[in-house]
């Protein structure tokens, strides 16, 4: 059978060098599972891959949307099982590596059909949000789908919008949607988690973010500033850039504020990563790179 190696983990954590050493040992591209990787012009702060990688090794959805482009986990699942069905046919093995949680998820399981919303619905609701805050939003949705209400994370304002967005859409509160059945897919899926030491992973994130602002990260910010209320740019590392250009924060604490940022979202990562029984662990802080190719080799044969 066709096989699909899942490389996963926390920001920092070293996926990309290890993804480029197991496509050319398999002959592989990559798909990229890290959907701040999809926008052009954000190279630096996403860390996406470079020219020179690209040209190394063939790799998808990666720089493949404008930052005013809308996406969705249900279109990256059918852009993602499109390109494996075509290039299954030229491999036997695929690499789809990040560590955006639910794009992985929506990869591996699916995940449930979502009506797709309407730009001018959706342009009102953000309006609302930007004019008022979340809390008209969330008063909306308590009224329309109280059970997701009692679920939800109350403070991730994304989610939140996309719940009430499918209820104003459907007339339908937004849990009625939500089966999480488990889809099959025609390939075997390898998961494989990366971590380190935590003190490992908290040194090279801030040794990855310094890098980030010689490279450029504030130029970068600059460029997409007067078009900071986009979602896409709503993420660690411009948003808080995006301060500094407001006048609101110094630029040495804005970088602190990347650090720490980037830090959190590592381990809101891990958090969800260890729910996942089928993900086989290596640590790298334990283990080199040859080691931890050869655990995945020996897995994958």
């Amino acid at each position: 059978m066709k096989q699909l190696i899942v490389l996963l983990g926390p920001t920092g954590v070293g996926k990309t060098a290890l993804s480029l050493r197991l496509a050319e040992h398999f002959k592989s591209p990559i798909i990229s599972a890290d959907s701040r990787q999809f926008y052009r012009g954000l190279e630096i702060g996403t860390a996406a891959p470079t020219a020179e990688q690209i040209e190394q090794v063939e790799h998808f959805l990666v720089g493949n949307l404008d930052v005013t482009d809308y996406y969705s986990a249900s279109e990256f699942e059918n852009d993602a099982l499109s390109i494996i069905s075509q290039q299954h046919k030229l491999h036997d093995v695929i690499i789809a590596s990040g560590g955006s949680m639910l794009y992985i998820d929506t990869l591996c399981n699916g995940i449930d059909e979502v009506p797709t919303i309407d730009e001018n619905l959706r342009s009102e609701v953000y309006d609302l949000f930007e004019k008022e805050g979340l809390d008209p939003i969330l008063a909306q949705l308590k009224v329309l789908d109280p059970f997701f209400y009692d679920q939800v994370d109350l403070k991730n304002y994304k989610r939140v919008i996309h719940a009430l967005e499918v209820c104003l859409m459907t007339g339908k509160p937004y849990s009625s949607f939500r089966t999480k059945t488990k889809k099959h897919r025609p390939f075997n899926i390898i998961k494989i988690g990366l971590m380190r030491n935590r003190e490992q992973l908290y040194e090279r994130i801030n040794h990855r973010v310094d890098d980030m602002m010689k490279q450029g990260l504030l130029d970068e910010a600059k460029r997409f500033y007067p078009q900071r209320q986009l979602n896409s740019l709503n993420t660690v590392g411009y948003k808080e850039l995006f301060k500094y250009l407001d006048g609101e924060w110094t630029l040495d604490f804005a970088i602190e504020k990347i650090k720490q940022s980037t830090r959190i979202y590592s381990r809101k990562q891990m958090t969800w990563f260890k729910r996942d029984q089928e993900i086989y662990w290596i640590n790298l802080s334990e283990v080199n790179e040859e080691e931890a190719m050869e655990q995945i080799c020996h897995l994958v044969c």
